[in-house]
């Protein structure tokens, strides 16, 4: 069975980036798969520094969010836009997931040869577009595979109804379908 992870880059409560993610799931549910659904709040990390990596070793929080990665087969990622970019929220927790913890990790491992869809929403029109070109590649230069499909969604603040669900019924099918073919690109390259 194919394990999807799906997280916003957000800590806040009531953040569109977690409905956002969330409705993704559904999709991805719908497809087949188990899904995660997981909140970085409830990991939280200090900013990465490789000092104090060496002072105080690998953060319990960051361990675990690193193995959840490295025990699914790809991910749904809501990024709120942040001046332009993915949130920093979001570039620390990757940050932390790239470092290795002995000699006998490959590199890379929660990373390398996964499959991910990205999404976003913010309050301008662009809805968090530009995020998204520069978490693309970042992610692509730790071996991710990409799904050339994206959602950007609009107005956040009156996008979603009071159950988290998208009031135009296009965009919610968008939003489930990103889920939906990741579940199917995961599923084919895991095939012998």
């Amino acid at each position: 069975m194919v394990r999807i992870i799906a997280f916003a880059g957000s800590a806040r409560r009531h953040s569109w980036n977690k409905k956002l993610a969330a409705i993704a799931a559904e999709g991805a549910r719908g497809a087949g798969a188990e899904v995660t659904l997981l909140d970085l709040a409830d990991y939280p990390m200090q900013i990465y520094c490789e000092d104090l990596e060496a002072e105080q070793g690998f953060p319990d929080s960051a361990r675990r969010f690193k193995q959840l990665l490295a025990e699914h087969d790809g991910f749904l990622i809501a990024s709120p836009e942040h001046n332009s970019a993915y949130s920093s929220l979001l570039k620390n927790a990757i940050d932390w997931a790239t470092r290795r913890e002995g000699e006998d990790e490959p590199p890379l491992m929660a990373f390398s040869g996964k499959v991910a869809a990205l999404m976003s929403t913010s309050p301008g029109a662009l809805g968090g577009l530009r995020g998204l070109v520069s978490l693309r590649m970042l992610l692509g230069n730790l071996g991710v595979i990409l799904l050339p499909q994206q959602q950007a969604i609009g107005l956040a603040a009156t996008a979603f109804d009071d159950d988290g669900q998208l009031l135009d019924s296009g965009q919610q099918a968008r939003v489930h379908s990103l889920g939906e073919e990741l579940v199917r690109v995961a599923h084919a390259l895991k095939r012998p």
